[in-house]
């Protein structure tokens, strides 16, 4: 039997859907099935002229290939779009002929795996590769959707599975990836990495200074120098290796590393400051040649105009020279790298030949060629001019920082994960090796002082004259005055005197500068595009367009070169020289800490396959870096770190929309779970007792005012989830839920609030509000308080939700938890609004209204609130306060041009209540009713409030009840107790007609009586049925034995409005309802007796364990 699906009857082959079909990728066709079910029974079906069988590599077109197609490589008949892929079917077809298509969103058959028809995939690298993989092409795997939904469900209504849509940037950068694809030039590690940081290392340094820094420290402590460097330099080499073999690596280099380790506030600074250092290090160089230049031409009289000038004429025109090569494409600027580098080593090979080559001539210089006297005399130090060990040392570090010059094309490598570990720890360790040999040769050879008279040779006995070259018959103790112009202390130029050609020694000088300048000047741009592709700084991604087949950063280059003619020009670079060296500093000491940051986070995703590296040696490189910084300039040191903190800081408050799943975030979330678990073995204690709120909010932008009074006194101080029961769904959509959550839960971070948004299903409120209860919150950081909006509604509805609401209530106490509820007059709820406009756009299909709550001084912050009811943010309706045709009118805009539409004047109030706490609350008072001990939560909140800065000017007024004969008494006791908890009041007022009859009991028996169920009138049986079937009704018996309550209940609302009816706020102890005593008719009636026509009030209820206490 063949492997081989067969395909189905013509008449029910899948075709290609129009574009925008919202078809199932994996819609199951049953005649397929069926051909397929009679095959592997053995019966052949039949097969239609003109249809084809697939081929088992078929199988491959399923998955979504992210590689897109020009409309002339399609076949004339097939449709195009922006999601149509050519299946690897299409190349590899049995039958020839006619090319086949598979669309995203068509129909496709059974594909086989391990010989079974199934969609189920086997592992494969391209599932995990990013979108715009260089290296290959992206595929999607089945989603969950797909293999686990029912099969009469379109699991895809809304594209592809697992949030993997391509954005605009994506779609570009792969079609660029696809267009370069067999073009670009990439280098591998020898040419890439290992002779760019050799020619880095190797620079001016190792011809005009190792001679004098032997002179001053010695041969031994030039050695420690040498090492010392290396040491710093070998750990930072080590945790780039690190860094660079956990992933891919892109373009960007240290800044890459950087920023996708540590996040993008470190990355940010520090790409910035990398890519600026490079850019003056180009001229830094530049005039390191150009110095050299005018030197040959001062040496033969052939100046152009005076030494500085000549400077700047020199150094323009090699600038110049350098931007055309690096312009020119990496491979010129490669074969340029490897020119410079044979001239380089030819010119250390020539000094090494000399060095052996002993001359008379060269002697009164103070060249004997090894000699082992000269040798014990140059071991130890001998520090002149105020030098000292460190000083000497600042002058030579900056040759070893050329150790990222490969890293920084990371993006122009084959393979950057290999090629960064080898090449630049070879390079380290070659360079260095050259380096204390060089040490080592030019103390065995050269004396520290020389005349370079012929006629300073010995005369008379060695008694007076100790020196090496007295025994080799020169005198040279003349210089101990001072004066002399050769020799090892005195002679830059002295390896040009020991080589066996000078001016291949005057070469190397050349091709040293010109390298380091040429590395420097392809580095700035790499990186700065890198950066500038990030969008972490406003204004700067013109400069992340990259052209030709490489995506060279031609504008980036020209920056760079502004930039380093600018120095070029200034031509004096002794004071930015140290503030260069420390930003490479700056760099490695991140690099080094990036790694111990990442290896302490303990990231499942750290898994780098270089392995020789450790966590501790990487804190002590990241050390090392910095007091290095600050031993070669501590000013500039200070500068560097002054320049890197301000740049973080301001990322950190751009806060930029990136996540590239740094240890930054996995050392946080370590944190959150080890202080968490902590946090269980501690008992609860009074003093730090904070209200962590579950808000019954719904979508959170339906109910602003709710959410806005909550965060008020939850921000900073305890736990704030707001809770939203979803009801009324034929069949629960999880995966709604899930955007959903994640859409909200943005909106909440981005209008600031501290809040996290959790959704469940349930069959009704209470249910829902059952397992939010029950299951929000981990540890200690679990809600202890319900809050929802008071029903102001709850009579023009069913009696069933109230009943549903007060059993809410009921099961908060049960649970424990504090319930508070909050009442406005206006009401809370403005999603009918929202859905009204969202009505009217949908009648008006071409106009894009958009809804933004009222906010009178900061119209942004609510400008992307997104729907209450609909899930996509573009479609929800826009209002605001026209500034000009209707002052504080909010009215409906949109794009077309007409008649702004007006809302009623019910809505107009409720959308302006609603936005009322969001703003700073004007000169007034919090009136708390704290008429029953509920362990303090009623006095607590308003306490709170009044620590925020909106309702600062706001002071607390206590309202006790009491007795007549002693309010005084009453006063007092309560104005110690206050004064105990260390709480200010403005007022305290002692009830004592609070149990005196109410003044019009009207009201409340209009209220009841619909809700009656006289039970008088009726059959007892007929009574009992009644209340049987509609719970919520209340008895006679039930209204008598709770009068004085309900009395109380009117009589407080009219001493509610006498003393708080101006109020900014009023906090008021909630009653209590007994639970199968009192319905819930009963129940909602007092509440909403008691909060009628009143300013915003809160009841608060605690769980009766105090919060408050005055014991320290």
């Amino acid at each position: 039997m063949s492997d081989q699906p067969s395909s189905p009857p013509a008449g029910h082959k899948p075709a290609l859907r129009a574009p925008g079909s919202s078809q199932s990728r994996f819609q199951v066709d049953p005649v397929a099935e069926a051909a397929a079910a009679a095959a592997a029974a053995g019966v052949a079906p039949k097969t239609p002229p003109g249809s084809r069988s697939s081929t088992g590599e078929e199988s491959k077109g399923r998955f979504r290939v992210v590689n897109f197609l020009s409309p002339s490589d399609a076949a004339p008949d097939a449709g195009v779009n922006g999601d149509t892929v050519r299946s690897e079917a299409s190349l590899h077809s049995s039958t020839g002929g006619l090319s086949h298509f598979s669309d995203t969103h068509s129909s496709t058959y059974y594909l086989r795996t391990f010989g079974h028809n199934t969609i189920d995939a086997v592992p494969n690298i391209d599932f995990y590769r990013h979108t715009a993989a260089p290296l290959g092409e992206k595929l999607l795997r089945p989603s969950l959707s797909e293999l686990h939904d029912e099969l009469d469900k379109e699991p895809f209504e809304e594209g592809f599975p697992n949030g993997e849509e391509l954005t605009a940037a994506e779609i570009i950068t792969a079609k660029e990836l696809s267009e370069s694809k067999g073009g670009t030039v990439k280098f591998g590690w020898v040419k890439g990495v290992l002779i760019r940081c050799m020619l880095n290392i190797w620079g001016v340094m190792l011809f005009i200074r190792m001679s004098w820094i032997v002179g001053q420290a010695g041969i031994a402590l030039s050695c420690a120098i040498v090492l010392m460097a290396i040491v710093v330099t070998c750990i930072t080499g080590l945790s780039t290796s690190a860094i660079a073999t956990n992933g891919f690596v892109r373009g960007g280099g240290a800044y890459y590393l950087i920023s996708r380790s540590l996040g993008p506030e470190f990355g940010g600074s520090i790409g910035l400051i990398f890519a600026f250092a490079n850019a003056v290090a180009v001229a830094m160089y530049v005039v390191g040649f150009a110095e050299t230049v005018v030197e040959l031409l001062d040496s033969i009289d052939a100046l152009m105009t005076d030494e500085i000038n000549d400077i700047r004429i020199v150094g323009t025109l090699t600038a110049v020279l350098l931007l055309g090569i690096s312009v020119a494409g990496m491979e010129w600027e490669a074969k340029a790298q490897i020119v410079l580098m044979v001239i380089l080593v030819a010119a250390i090979c020539n000094y090494f030949i000399g060095s052996f080559i002993p001359l008379k001539s060269k002697e009164p210089q103070g060249f004997f060629s090894y000699n082992a006297a000269i040798m014990m005399e140059n071991m130890g130090p001998d520090f002149r001019d105020d030098e000292t060990f460190f000083s000497v040392f600042a002058i030579f570090f900056p040759a070893a920082t050329g150790i990222l010059a490969g890293a920084n094309i990371s993006g122009d490598l084959a393979d950057p994960q290999s090629a960064i570990p080898k090449g630049t720890l070879l390079a380290i360790l070659i360079t260095g090796v050259v380096y204390i040999a060089v040490a080592i040769s030019n103390g065995s050879c050269i004396v520290r002082d020389a005349t370079g008279d012929d006629n300073d040779t010995m005369v008379g006995s060695l008694e007076n004259c100790t020196d090496a070259a007295c025994t080799l018959g020169y005198d040279f103790s003349i210089c101990k005055e001072g004066g002399c112009k050769y020799g090892l202390q005195n002679d830059f130029q002295v390896m040009s005197l020991v080589s066996g050609f000078g001016p291949l020694i005057t070469a190397g000088i050349f091709s040293a500068t010109l390298s380091s300048a040429l590395a420097s000047l392809v580095s700035a741009p790499k990186v700065f595009q890198a950066l500038c592709k990030d969008k972490i700084y406003p204004g700067m991604h013109v400069f992340a367009k990259g052209y030709g087949k490489n995506k060279e950063p031609l504008r980036a280059y020209v920056l760079t070169f502004i930039i380093g003619l600018a120095f070029i020009l200034i031509a004096e670079l002794n004071i930015i020289a140290p503030i260069i060296s420390n930003f490479f500093l700056a760099s490695y000491a991140l690099i080094n800490f990036s790694v111990f940051h990442a290896s302490l986070a303990n990231s499942p995703g750290w898994r780098p396959s270089f392995k020789y590296y450790n966590k501790w040696v990487s804190l002590a490189g990241a050390v090392l870096c910095c007091v290095v910084m600050f031993v070669i300039n501590w000013w500039a040191a200070l500068l560097t770190n002054g320049i890197v903190l301000a740049l973080y800081i301001y990322v950190s408050y751009k806060k930029p929309d990136v996540n590239w799943g740094s240890s930054t975030q996995a050392l946080m979330y370590n944190k959150a779970l080890t202080h968490s678990l902590h946090l269980t073995g501690v008992e609860d204690h009074i003093k730090n007792f904070r209200p962590q709120c579950l808000v019954m909010s719904g979508y959170p932008n339906s109910r602003p005012a709710l959410l806005y009074l909550v965060h008020a006194f939850t921000k900073n101080v305890g736990l704030m989830v707001c809770g939203h029961v979803r009801t009324g769904f034929r069949r629960p959509n999880y995966k709604d839920m899930m955007n959903e959550q994640a859409r909200y839960q943005r909106w909440l971070l981005k209008t600031r609030i501290k809040a996290f948004y959790t959704p469940v299903f349930a069959d009704d409120l209470r249910q829902g509000a059952q397992y939010l209860l029950q299951t929000t919150g981990l540890g200690r950081l679990k809600p202890n308080t319900l809050v929802f909006g008071f029903k102001n509604n709850w009579r023009d509805g069913e009696m069933k939700d109230v009943e549903t609401y007060i059993n809410t209530i009921h099961d908060a106490f049960d649970l424990q938890f504090g319930v508070v509820l909050l009442r406005l007059k206006e009401g809370l709820d403005i999603s009918h609004i929202q859905d009204e406009f969202q009505t009217s756009q949908e009648k008006a299909p071409g106009m894009k209204d958009l809804l933004v709550s009222i906010n009178i001084k900061d119209f942004d912050s609510d400008s992307s609130k997104p729907s209450s009811k609909s899930t996509s943010c573009q479609s929800s309706p826009l209002i605001f306060r026209g500034q000009k045709t209707m002052t504080n009118k909010p009215i409906l805009i949109s794009d077309e041009l007409r008649p702004p539409m007006q809302l009623s004047p019910a809505d107009e109030k409720l959308l302006a209540a609603s936005q009322q706490f969001q703003k700073k609350q004007s000169k007034g008072t919090i009136d708390v009713w704290w008429l029953f001990d509920d362990g303090g939560l009623t006095l607590l909140i308003p306490y709170l409030l009044t620590n925020k800065k909106k309702w600062r000017d706001c002071k607390i007024r206590v309202f006790i009840g009491g007795k007549i004969n002693r309010i005084d008494h009453d006063r007092r006791a309560m104005a110690a107790l206050l004064s105990k908890f260390r709480i200010d009041f403005s007022d305290i007022t002692v009830l004592g007609d609070i149990n005196i009859k109410p003044k019009n009991k009207k009201m409340f028996e209009e209220m009841i009586e619909p809700y009656k169920l006289k039970e008088d009138d009726m059959e007892q049986e007929a009574a009992e049925k009644l209340k049987a079937e509609e719970p919520w009704r209340i008895t006679d018996n039930e209204l008598e034995l709770y009068r004085a309550k309900s009395n109380r209940q009117i009589r407080l609302n009219e001493l509610l409005k006498e003393h708080s009816s101006t109020a900014n706020l009023i906090v008021i102890t909630m009653p209590l309802a007994r639970k199968g005593t009192v319905s819930s008719a009963l129940y909602m009636t007092w509440l909403d007796t008691l909060t009628k026509d009143l300013p915003p009030i809160l009841l608060v209820r605690g769980n009766h364990q105090s919060v408050l206490t005055f014991y320290s």
